[in-house]
């Protein structure tokens, strides 16, 4: 009997080595936020809960629906048609505009809504311009306003819009020749041949890049919260900061999910029957570019100058404005505690994501559990659940494992750097996740098998072989995620320790105070930063090879 017992366990622990045991704890570690969630959603009500439902509810509802659609309009005819512009024509300085406009990346929306405002606000820089060219006049009631539900869609249209831009353009980059030339021969206008044929080939590709605005929209919390739009983001933060209400936090935070995962869904149906060609010599023609002269050179860059400037220098340039104009400000500003605040955070969350995603992604390798990789893709999904949603969903969970254990777990990860790293971990585990995957399946099996052959165990296989081949993969991933820490902005104010500040909270909580001189210095690091980052990943974005 004894015999038989240790035999089973042999073929359990056989089945269930190491790397399957990791892989699935690490899966559902990153899932359980997520999961969090949807049982919060039958946890009981407060009565906080129950006033809103009845008064503001809908209004949340209807402002995020309203907000939602003006930028998915905006960002589609600013995405896709700047696109088009360097994809199908040749003109002064599109090699340029190639790349210079994804640069709106690295401007967060709340920084751009904070631009937007100084420029156009009473006594403004608009105003002083003006002043400064024409005289004294009282020019307040000729310059624009944009705030409120207006501003919050400029501003966030103007940072979102690299999203469909980028992944247009690579869809417009492989459609052959062929099929325009078929347009042409059909008798179809420029104008037809890319309504018909151009633009309903890029399908796939454009849904995808409005779904990822989409969830980025649903998420905002700066930009809404700072022209005081009601959504259910702020609905959410205002439950659990103001009204110390997590229950209430837990089910506005599951209707706001609903949407993602509505959103989530259309995106991977929309992935699932795109077609991806590459030219070939069997019969995919490259496209020959249009050269433009005269009139429709100067719209094509009027246009492409036009996304660039308003998307990436009008911001800057105001920030710059300031930062020299109110020094003291820059003098304040304790630039070497909050850059290493921000570069801890980035530091030890790559560390942690990328560690972690090549034993996630290598236990599925091994593993080839049909199980495994549907837990895997579940806990991906932390990416499209707005940060504040997480940051509810984290404590929720931490307060429920406290009432389990003997010691105290909320101060361990409640208002520390390590709680705050394992939300950046939930929340942009699927970009390191999906980059290493992308870099194995790559790997074909027969070079692991002939690893084994010549008696590398699985773990010198990973370390000799995967890792030294995925070296490219994990530097790209590195700056993706470098990217994205420094301009998260509520997981770090609702979890950072106190008197714990990066430039994206420090830029906040200044505007908040209405002080937005004092926030001209650490937007204008953060954009830099972000910038430095994005030139280096510019050349794998826009990659025509």
């Amino acid at each position: 009997m004894l015999t038989l017992f240790l035999k089973a366990q042999r073929m359990v622990l056989k089945k269930f080595n190491f790397w399957h045991i990791s892989s699935f704890t690490i899966s559902l570690l990153v899932a359980l936020p997520i999961i969090t969630i949807f049982l919060g959603f039958f946890e009981a009500t407060s009565d906080y809960y129950s006033l809103l439902k009845n008064t503001f509810l809908l209004k949340y509802i209807s402002n995020s629906f309203l907000l939602l659609t003006g930028v998915l309009l905006l960002t589609f005819l600013f995405g896709v048609g700047s696109a088009y512009c360097v994809s199908f024509y040749e003109f002064p300085g599109v090699n340029f505009f190639k790349w210079a406009l994804i640069l709106s990346f690295a401007v967060p929306a709340y920084i751009y809504a904070y631009s937007l405002t100084a420029f156009f606000e009473n006594y403004g820089t608009a105003f002083s311009i003006l002043t400064y060219l024409f005289g004294p006049y009282e020019y307040n009631y000729l310059i624009p306003k944009f705030d409120g539900m207006f501003g919050s869609i400029i501003s966030i249209s103007f940072s979102l819009f690299g999203y469909v831009y980028v992944l247009t353009r690579a869809s417009f980059y492989y459609q052959s020749q062929n099929l325009i030339d078929v347009g042409r021969n059909l008798g179809l206008s420029s104008k037809k041949t890319f309504l018909k044929i151009i633009l309903p080939s890029a399908r796939p590709a454009i849904v995808v890049g409005l779904s990822l605005v989409a969830m980025e929209t649903l998420s905002d919390f700066g930009t809404v919260s700072f022209f005081s739009i009601s959504t259910l983001t702020t609905a959410i933060y205002n439950s659990w900061i103001a009204f110390d209400d997590l229950a209430s936090a837990n089910q506005l935070s599951f209707i706001l999910l609903l949407f993602i995962l509505l959103l989530f869904f259309i995106e991977n149906f929309s992935r699932k029957r795109a077609r991806y060609h590459t030219p070939s010599r069997g019969g995919l023609v490259n496209k020959t570019k249009i050269k433009l002269s005269g009139k429709k050179s100067f719209y094509a860059i009027a246009f492409c100058s036009f996304l660039f400037f308003f998307s990436f220098l009008f911001p800057v340039s105001q920030m710059i404005y300031w930062t020299f104009k109110f020094p003291k400000y820059l003098q304040d500003l304790n630039f070497w505690n909050i850059g290493f605040n921000t570069l801890l955070l980035v530091f030890l969350s790559c560390i942690l994501m990328i560690v972690f995603a090549f034993i996630a992604n290598y236990g599925n390798r091994v593993a080839k559990s049909k199980l495994l990789e549907v837990l895997t893709t579940f806990s991906v999904s932390g990416y499209a659940v707005p940060g504040v949603i997480l940051a509810v969903a984290f404590i929720t969970l931490v307060s429920y494992l406290d009432g389990l254990v003997f010691f105290n777990l909320k101060t361990m990860f409640i208002g520390s750097v390590f709680g705050l790293v394992i939300v950046y971990f939930v929340r942009f585990f699927a970009l390191s996740s999906n980059g290493i995957k992308s870099g194995y399946l790559k790997i074909n099996q027969s070079m692991d098998e002939s690893a084994y052959l010549l008696g590398y165990t699985k773990f010198k296989t990973f370390t000799k072989v995967h890792i030294p081949y995925l070296k490219n993969s994990v530097l790209l991933i590195s700056i993706l995620i470098s990217i994205e820490i420094i301009k998260e902005l509520p997981i770090t104010l609702i979890l950072r320790p106190f008197n714990f500040e990066t430039f994206a909270t420090t830029a906040y909580i200044y505007a908040s105070q209405d002080l937005l001189e004092a926030a001209a210095a650490p937007s204008l690091f953060l954009i830099l930063i972000a910038s430095v980052f994005i030139l280096f990943v510019s050349k794998y974005i826009l990659s025509d090879n």
